[in-house]
Order: C-alpha cells, then structure tokens, then sequence
C-alpha cells in the first residue's frame, strides 16, 4: 500500500504558518485542524499549522513520517440518521520536538504571518513550574514555553503591536486563557523582562478563554481492518471522532473577522460571554451522564446507548432531562432544547461503546459539580422536589454501598470517600444512612439535610430501591413523592 506523504499525494503547495498548535493528540487533530481546514476551504484562511509537541515524549516523529498528513474518520447520528464521513486533514505542515530542536522551535517567532497560538496541554498542563527558567532548551511547563516564544517574538519585531498573537487554548479548564495568562505574567516577572514586553502581552496579544466539545475514541484499534480497507494509502495516525462539534470561544467582532467560521457549518461560536454555554454543557450532557451511571447500572445496563435505548431507562433520563435541569437554565428554551436533543443523539451513537463502568469514576465530586446544582435550583424555583434528580441521588448513595444482588458494584473512587460509605452502609437504616450522607458537607459542600423533604425523599428512595429494585422502586417512590410535591 503506498505511504501516506505529500509527495504521494501530489500536495505540494505549502501553507503559511498561522498557526502554532501546543500539543499534537487525537483530540487536536480531531478538531482544531478539522476546523481549519474548513477555515481553508470555505474561507481562504490560507493557514498552515505548526505542531509543538508540549512534552518530552509525544507523536511528531510518527506525524513527520507522514508530511503531517492522516484521516479523520466522523460517525454518529444527525437529526435520527447514522452519518459517517472520512477525511484527509492537509493543515499540518511543520512538526517540531523542542526537546529535540529547540531552535527550531523557538524559530517560530519570526514566522511573519503567525497569528493563533492554539492549545492542549491536558488539564495539568497550564501550571507554573517555579524552577523553569528563561534560558531552558525547553522549560518544562507549556506555559513557560509559550512565555519564551512571546518574548522570542516580541525581540524580534521590536515590539511591533502588530505582531502579537491571538491566543486560545483548549484545555479543559474554567477560564482557561485568563488563567494561562496569569501565569504567563507570572513568568515574566520571576525572569525579571522588560516591563514594554509586559505591556506588548497585555496589549498586542489577546486571550480568549473556550469550551471544546467532541467525543474522539482516536484510534480505532478494534475496527483498524475496517478502517484501513476504505483508504488505498497506509496511514498510521488515522483517527475517529462523532460527528457532534462544538467550540465556543470568548472574543469580540475583530476574532470574528479574524475566524469566519459563519462562512463553514461547523458549530463555532464566538460570544462575549461563554459561561453560560459552559454551564449548559455541564448540566445537560455531564448532568445526564453522572446521574444515569448508578442508576442504570443499578438497572442493569452497560453502555450509555443502551441506558438511552431501554423502555425504562431511556425515558427517565430524559424526563430528568428535559423536565427538570432544562428548566433551572437561564438560555433561551429552544436553544437548550436543540442542545438537549443532540446530547441525545450522540447518547445513541452506535459507533461509540461508551462503558457506563468507564465513567463512574469519582462520582461523588461529579455529582457535586454536575448535578447537584440542577436539583438545588429546582427547589429554590418550584418549591418542590425533582423526583428523577432526587431518586437518581438515591441511586448514587446506593452504589456506594459497593455490592448489588450479590456482586461487586465499579466504584472508582478516593479510598477514603469508598471506606467512608463502607462504615456507612455496614450499620445504619436508609434513614441513618440518608442523613449521614447528606449531612456531610465535605461532599456537597453544604448540609444538605436542610432541604425541606430532602432527606426523608432520599431514604424513602432507598428503602424502595432495596425491597423492589430500581425499576419499581422509581414507580412507588413517584406515587409517594407526587402528593407530597402537589401540597406545597
């Protein structure tokens, strides 16, 4: 089979470096290149992509065997119907190890089109390292890295405010650009630079803080021969993503010249504010994932899709849902909905086996996070108890328990939060054990045996839970609830 390069291909004309990427995973390449490739095509961005490898050991030796050229495969479901679409992602056209060649990394300051310095360094990855140093080959942190490439090029243009950089990292953080940011000033100051560069960074460079969305499972390892029989080139870095994208970036109508990304169809958009597209994604598709996981296990399911698929569970999930987090969220409804019903479709996406068991990793902190807001502001404006978010709690302090009809439950947790629920549940009655967990504030963050019902709506839960199983213990514990909630 002939090997994938540029040669082979017939791809000789060469991009502009525009761009600077900090990382060079499946994730990047299943989305930030995808999108400017787009960018490319539909808006003559004209721009090439540098890839920085952010780590000591990565994969730009494998992507320069290639010419930065590899496939991206996009499956999953649109408006009810299976999509799968293939490929060929051209936008990389330079890949640089710093550990290896640390000039020319730092060479990169002089491109004179460079205008987008892109991240995604994993959420450790903006972190200040105070041992790193200006005249490292490289420092060890990204953030220190990027410091030096700023000075690098704020030296070689004499501070020409026309040569800062628009920056906008993906890591998976809350303000990830104004946190960057504060470090890079940090670094600045602990090197003792010139207060003009600090101003040019403050200035001449802009941050914008983003929400990335799109499941990418990377290399099909399982389904490679599948894959691999659809291309007549051998590429050793193909890799598969959802059809679903979503990227949400903080800026103003210059980013928005800057990026045209009105000119494509791909979901981008650039918002004063992203907060409340953040809060949305955690309350609906991160919300919807915590609160299934114990429940449908408990139920006995395995995989999202079938939690989703499955006469019972499906529709309370998406009562849970659509009746009761949709309505604490302050978006327009039409928008949270549209929102909603493509979470759904990319929860039956038959391309992606999605463990339940995967994603019950630290479930108390995610119920903390992810769901717990949604039922606190439920009470707060209907005066009452969501019955789904308050029975899929009780389902969450049930599988902490560990064990269910005989068999070992997938807790992954800290040891401490697993020993704590032991001593818990070795002992107590429901009532006990209710207020035991809701009472810790450790957990929540507030006592939550203060909730008017709460407590006694939980341990009715679990009572039912344990004597009838999850299926009809949810239709008593309705029946119960139902009168109670109507005589507020």
């Amino acid at each position: 089979m002939m090997k994938l390069n540029r040669e082979n291909l017939g791809l000789q004309k060469k991009l502009p470096i525009k761009v600077i990427q900090f990382g060079e995973g499946n994730f990047l390449r299943a989305f930030v290149e995808s999108a400017f490739q787009e960018l490319n095509k539909h808006a003559d961005l004209n721009a090439g992509i540098a890839v920085v490898q952010p780590i000591d050991r990565g994969m730009v030796s494998l992507l320069n065997d290639q010419d930065g050229l590899y496939t991206l495969f996009t499956k999953g479901i649109k408006n009810n119907i299976e999509v799968e679409e293939k490929e060929l992602i051209t936008t990389i056209v330079s890949c640089i190890d710093p550990y290896i060649n640390y000039g020319h990394y730092l060479g990169l300051a002089k491109e004179q089109e460079l205008q987008f310095i892109i991240s995604n360094t994993t959420e450790a990855g903006i972190a200040f390292v105070a041992s790193d140093k200006l005249d490292m080959k490289p420092p060890t942190s990204f953030p220190a890295k990027l410091t030096q490439l700023l000075h690098a090029r704020y030296i070689t243009f004499n501070g020409d405010n026309n040569k800062g950089l628009t920056i906008i990292p993906c890591e998976l953080i809350n303000y990830n650009a104004d946190t960057l940011k504060s470090i890079i000033l940090k670094y600045i100051d602990l090197w003792s630079l010139e207060e003009d560069f600090k101003k040019w960074v403050l200035h001449s460079c802009t941050f914008h803080n983003t929400l990335v969305d799109r499941i990418v499972p990377g290399y099909p390892r399982d389904q490679i021969e599948s894959y691999n029989a659809q291309l007549d080139y051998e590429d050793n870095l193909l890799v598969s993503a959802e059809t679903f994208f979503l990227w949400v970036i903080e800026g103003n109508e210059l980013l928005k010249k800057k990026l045209p990304f009105e000119k494509t169809d791909l979901d981008v958009r650039i918002v004063d504010n992203m907060q409340p597209f953040r809060t949305r994604k955690v309350r609906i598709l991160n919300g919807a994932h915590t609160s299934m996981v114990p429940f449908s296990i408990l139920y006995g399911n395995e995989t999202v899709k079938e939690s989703v698929d499955e006469a019972f569970t499906g529709p309370f999930i998406k009562a849970l849902v659509f009746d009761e987090i949709i309505p604490t969220l302050d978006m327009e409804q039409e928008e949270l909905e549209a929102f909603a019903h493509a979470v759904f479709d990319r929860f039956r996406n038959p391309f992606i086996k999605h463990q339940l068991s995967s994603i019950a990793l630290n479930s108390i902190s995610k119920f903390k996070v992810r769901v717990l807001p949604s039922l606190l502001e439920y009470v707060e404006r209907k005066n009452e108890l969501p019955m789904h978010l308050v029975f899929a709690f009780a389902c969450l302090i049930r599988f902490y328990k560990g064990t269910w009809k005989g068999s070992r439950l997938p807790l992954n947790d800290d040891e401490r939060i697993i020993s704590e629920f032991s001593n818990i549940w070795d002992s107590l009655s429901v009532n006990e054990v209710s207020e035991k967990v809701l009472g810790n504030a450790t957990y929540w963050g507030e006592d939550l045996t203060k909730i008017n019902g709460l407590k006694e709506a939980i341990a009715t839960a679990l009572k039912l839970i344990e004597e009838n199983g999850v299926k009809e213990g949810f239709i008593n514990f309705k029946n119960k609830l139902t009168p109670l909630n109507d005589a507020k």
